[in-house]
C-alpha cells in the first residue's frame, strides 16, 4: 500500500503569517524553521513512501529545497490543507493509495502518531478519513481552558462515537466537564492532533464539495467531509510521555521550546 505524506504550507495566514519560516530553538541551542521540522518529523515515519512539501509560495519552497525537500508547487486558491493536498496528489498522478496531510505546524508529532493513523485507515473500510485523537491530561486540558479564557485559539477537541467515527470537531474546548483535574489526570476530553490520512476518492471529492456552515463558523477543513457524511475515522494514539502541542499563535513558539528542551529535542 503506497502511503505520501504531503506538508502543505502557506506563507499568507490570516493569523500568522510566515508561520513555516517561523524559527524554533531545540535543546541543543540549534534554531531551524518550523517546515524543516515538520519534515525532519515526517522523515521519521516508517512505511512513508515519499514526503513532499506543498506550497504556493516561493519563500518557503526556496527554505524548503535549501534543506532536502521535495516540493510541489500548488495554486494560492487553495482554501486549506486539504485542498492542497488534493492538488499534490493529482500532480502526483494520484499514484497512493494513502495520503497523509502533515500539517506544517506540528512539528512535534511522533511518527507513531502518523503509523496509527495510517493503520486504523486501512483496517476500517467504512471510513474515507482518519485522524489522531489524543485523550487529554489535566495539563493539557488547562491549557486549552486557559487559551480559551484569554481569548485564544488553542488545540482543537474531538468527540466521536462507539465506533469511533468523529461527531464533532471544535475550537472550543468539548465535551464540558465543569470539573477540575489533577495535572496528571486523564480527562473524558479528546485533543484532535491535526493530522490526516485521506483515501484517494475522499481527497480528490474534497474541493468539490461546499463548503457547510459548521466548517466557516469553526474554520475546521474536516468539518466539510462530516457535513457531508462522510466517515471520519477517530484513532486513539499514546503519548509515550511526549508532549505535543501546535503553533497556532506567536505566543506558542515559547510553550513548543519550553517543550523541546524538556524532552531534549535538538
Amino acid at each position: 500500500m503506497g502511503v505520501l505524506i504531503v506538508i502543505p504550507a502557506r506563507y499568507a495566514s490570516s493569523r500568522y503569517p510566515g508561520k513555516p519560516l517561523a524559527m524554533l530553538t531545540g535543546a541543543g541551542g540549534a534554531a531551524r524553521s518550523l517546515i524543516q521540522r515538520s519534515w525532519e518529523a515526517a522523515q521519521q515515519v516508517r512505511g512513508a513512501d515519499r514526503v513532499v512539501v506543498a506550497t504556493d509560495d516561493g519563500r518557503i519552497r526556496d527554505a524548503a529545497e535549501g534543506f532536502g525537500a521535495e516540493v510541489v508547487m500548488t495554486s494560492p486558491d487553495c482554501a486549506n490543507g486539504t485542498e492542497r493536498c488534493a492538488q499534490a496528489h493529482e500532480a502526483l498522478s494520484r499514484a497512493y493509495d494513502i495520503v497523509v496531510n502533515l500539517q506544517g505546524d506540528a512539528p512535534l508529532t511522533p511518527p507513531w502518531f502518523v503509523e496509527d493513523l495510517v493503520a486504523g485507515l486501512a483496517a476500517d473500510a467504512s471510513a474515507e478519513v482518519a485522524t489522531p485523537v489524543l485523550r487529554c491530561d489535566g495539563r493539557a486540558l488547562n491549557g486549552f481552558l486557559e487559551d480559551r479564557a484569554q481569548g485564544r485559539v488553542g488545540g482543537t477537541t474531538a468527540v466521536f462515537g462507539n465506533r469511533r467515527h468523529a461527531l464533532y470537531f471544535s475550537k472550543e474546548v468539548v465535551p464540558y466537564t465543569g470539573q477540575s483535574f489533577a495535572p496528571d489526570a486523564a480527562t473524558p476530553v479528546f485533543h484532535h492532533v491535526g493530522v490526516y490520512a485521506y483515501r484517494p476518492g475522499a481527497l480528490s471529492a474534497y474541493p468539490d464539495l461546499a463548503p457547510g456552515p459548521l466548517e466557516m463558523l469553526e474554520g475546521l477543513e474536516q468539518l466539510r467531509f462530516l457535513e457531508h457524511g462522510r466517515a471520519v475515522l477517530c484513532v486513539k494514539v499514546a503519548a509515550r510521555d511526549r508532549q505535543f502541542w501546535e503553533l497556532n499563535n506567536p505566543e506558542d513558539i515559547a510553550r513548543l521550546e519550553a517543550m523541546m528542551r524538556e524532552m531534549g529535542m535538538a
